[in-house]
């Protein structure tokens, strides 16, 4: 591997570094901050991605590509959400093997009584170190990582990997 290669491999890989830091740095205090008295941390990101939807619902297939669980998680995660009146679970009129998950009026009224206040804890925790310039740039190269990353098919490979402390020989 030339030199040039190598140094952009240790970049990318710095980077990655850098941002997965920094991501979980901000998900703990973001976890441990969160004004959990009526929905989970996890449960408000099931009523977040619904809201964003048409109508705020969508199949239960789109709703679990939104979130970071396993589609058994989300299901129990649903079935709870659904047994205290915050989502319904409804047939798909277009195939019946699937789930329609909808939020309902009473768990948008929830979502949003804990969006407000969850929202200051993010503009305090993500706005800490950036100034407004830092944070559009920073949403830009986000959007651009995350559409770039979508559009770039997995590299399967069965060759085993020897752990190295150096990233760039990577």
């Amino acid at each position: 591997m030339d030199e040039s290669r190598r140094s952009e491999k240790a970049t990318a890989v710095a980077a990655w570094e850098a941002l997965f830091r920094a991501q979980v740095t901000v998900m703990r205090a973001l976890n441990a901050e969160f004004p959990g008295g009526e929905i989970s941390f996890n449960e408000y990101d099931v009523c977040f991605n619904l809201s964003t939807q048409p109508g705020r619902r969508c199949r239960m297939r789109e709703l679990t590509g939104h979130l970071l669980l396993t589609q058994p998680s989300v299901s129990r995660l649903v079935d709870r959400l659904a047994a205290r009146g915050i989502v319904e679970k409804q047939p798909d009129p277009a195939d019946a093997r699937g789930v329609i998950v909808a939020l309902t009026a009473h768990g948008f009224d929830v979502y949003r009584a804990v969006a407000v206040q969850h929202a200051q804890t993010i503009a305090d925790q993500v706005g800490a170190g950036l100034d407004d310039a830092e944070l559009r740039t920073l949403t830009e190269l986000c959007t651009k990582l995350r559409t770039a990353a979508a559009s770039t098919p997995p590299r399967r490979t069965t060759a085993r990997v020897t752990p190295t402390a150096d990233p760039a020989a990577v």
